[in-house]
């Protein structure tokens, strides 16, 4: 008899001390979800440097066409959805690097990926203010040409000397050139 309280007793032990320890895993995936979500996991973006951008045409909000032909020089381009955390984030960073580039307008191509209008009206009023802007669904033709899954997804693209779209660089630092430039 004393055997089996001692086993009981030692059963009970095992279990409180997997109990405190669950406890304290779950608490930290807690902590580690709430990072992710503040800053984003960085996505590999689906076109990478020396890649070709498909064939495009389309239309900017303010009814100006957009096409492949029309990237004549080096382009930033950049895909943004509304309730996106990294792209709420990023969304600054863009338009403040979009300012310091020479050329304007014309060299900076951004896309609000948003089924609905009016929820992507603020991306598209900050954006308006230094690029083409493009409002389109996930399966529109700028997201398609440019092979985006993952947002936001940043690209420099330039034409090369037989006139393909390629991208030029993938993997932009919008915070430091921002500093840089500041």
């Amino acid at each position: 008899m004393p055997f089996v309280i001692a086993a009981i007793a030692l059963v009970g032990m095992v279990c409180v001390v997997n109990l405190v320890l669950s406890v304290g895993v779950i608490k930290r995936l807690r902590e580690h979800t709430a990072l992710l979500s503040a800053t984003g996991v960085p996505s590999q973006p689906a076109l990478t440097i020396g890649d070709a951008v498909d064939a495009f045409a389309t239309t900017t909000v303010n009814g100006e066409s957009v096409s492949y032909e029309d990237v004549t020089a080096e382009t930033l381009v950049g895909f943004f959805t509304p309730g996106c955390g990294p792209c709420e984030k990023r969304l600054p960073e863009f338009v403040a690097y979009a300012r310091t580039l020479p050329g304007g307008r014309d060299r900076v191509l951004a896309t609000v990926v948003a089924s609905d209008p009016a929820e992507a009206a603020g991306y598209v009023a900050e954006l308006g203010q230094v690029a083409r802007v493009v409002l389109e669904d996930s399966t529109g033709v700028a997201t398609r040409a440019f092979r985006v899954s993952a947002y936001p997804t940043v690209l420099m693209v330039a034409p090369d000397p037989d006139g393909r779209v390629l991208v030029t660089a993938d993997r932009i630092r919008l915070d430091r050139a921002v500093v840089a430039a500041a």
